[in-house]
């Protein structure tokens, strides 16, 4: 049985996110904290994003998504975001560790605490399995507003989740897209309209 003092000490993960070398610390009490969880590394194999992209992270955790993005977007920003403050102070550390200047967290509910004038290209989410209708329904109107014509919305959900997410991706985007369906997880994306319309 490990000592106390030993339990408190990082976890370190070591791993290739989007075909990145990239290494984590993490600690107990945060989600997945001693590998990547099988939703974000199906999730990282089907995402498409350019080397510009402004992309916002919701529910960073320790970092794995919004880290493994701005490892393939040097020419973009990342914006990762956790109610969580251990995980904001995870997700920071790991992007001082692998040297991504591009990437920073920060602590909000959702987009609450997000700068209103940003406009995302893409908005990502490892979206949690107890995450709740009515916070769903707020970050859906939300990442709306602040995603770019053109941007795209991707998310992991528990398959659990899927038809929720089609139905409020049709309603809120007017599109769904069914990325990626695993034995535990699917991948949805949607995309805002470029037109001024809904």
């Amino acid at each position: 049985m490990a000592t106390i003092d030993e339990l408190k000490k990082d976890l370190l993960i070591q791993t290739q996110l989007m075909g990145k070398p990239l290494k984590f610390a993490t600690t107990w009490g945060i989600f997945s904290p001693r590998e990547i969880d099988s939703g974000t590394d199906l999730f990282l194999k089907y995402l498409d994003i350019n080397d510009d992209e402004v992309v916002l992270d919701i529910g960073c955790g320790y970092g794995p998504l919004g880290l493994a993005i701005a490892a393939n977007a040097p020419n973009g920003q990342v914006h990762m975001v956790d109610k969580d403050f251990v995980a904001v102070d995870y997700a920071n550390k790991n992007a001082q560790l692998n040297h991504l200047p591009n990437a920073k967290a920060y602590l909000s509910n959702g987009l609450s605490a997000v700068p209103k004038e940003l406009q995302f290209t893409t908005v990502v989410s490892n979206v949690p399995a107890k995450v709740g209708k009515e916070m769903l329904a707020i970050l859906l109107h939300d990442v709306h507003r602040q995603l770019a014509p053109g941007g795209q919305f991707v998310v992991v959900t528990i398959n659990g989740l899927r038809d929720y997410m089609k139905r409020n991706f049709i309603e809120v985007f007017g599109n769904y897209d069914k990325v990626k369906q695993g034995k535990d997880y699917t991948i949805s994306r949607c995309v805002k309209p470029m037109s001024t319309g809904k």
